[in-house]
């Protein structure tokens, strides 16, 4: 069984950038966002893909994740997505072993910036950057089927 091990953090500032590798612009809806899981639709550049995550809070959550065709995507988002879509730029930053993302958001998030890393196991060590600040894993209303719901700009 896939297993996602995932913990959040906001940045206290954006120093972060100094180091950014790479980003790409992701545009992401919800077929289905109820208490069990999460039905996700995401466009990545000029990929796609299908998402079923269990909704749990935590850092620990299963994931199924499956490349779709690009327009069969688009087609999701813009006629059976619920709304509003969320919209954000992901930035890839390595430190030492481990790949950040810091998500900025766009549209009904705009403001927030979530930096996120994914761990082999739930006690992994990694290094904290000095950028890093308040820990938001166990706080749901920093997961983006919330922020599907409840969208930032609505705190």
């Amino acid at each position: 069984m896939p297993l996602e091990i995932e913990r959040k953090f906001l940045p206290i500032d954006e120093t972060w950038r100094q180091a950014v590798r790479g980003s790409i612009s992701l545009r992401q809806g919800y077929l289905s966002n109820e208490t069990g899981c999460s039905v996700r639709v995401r466009i990545g550049g000029s990929q796609a893909w299908l998402n079923i995550k269990s909704v749990t809070v935590g850092e620990q959550r299963q994931e199924f994740e499956y490349e779709i065709p690009l327009a069969d995507a688009q087609s999701l988002l813009d006629t059976l997505c619920q709304k509003p879509l969320i919209e954000k730029v992901r930035h890839f930053v390595d430190i030492g072993p481990h790949t950040w993302e810091i998500d900025v958001f766009d549209g009904d998030n705009a403001g927030l910036v979530i930096a996120e890393i994914e761990l082999e196991s739930a006690d992994e060590a990694f290094e904290k950057p000095a950028w890093l600040g308040e820990e938001v894993t166990y706080d749901a209303r920093y997961y983006n089927t919330s922020l599907s719901k409840r969208p930032y700009n609505s705190w």
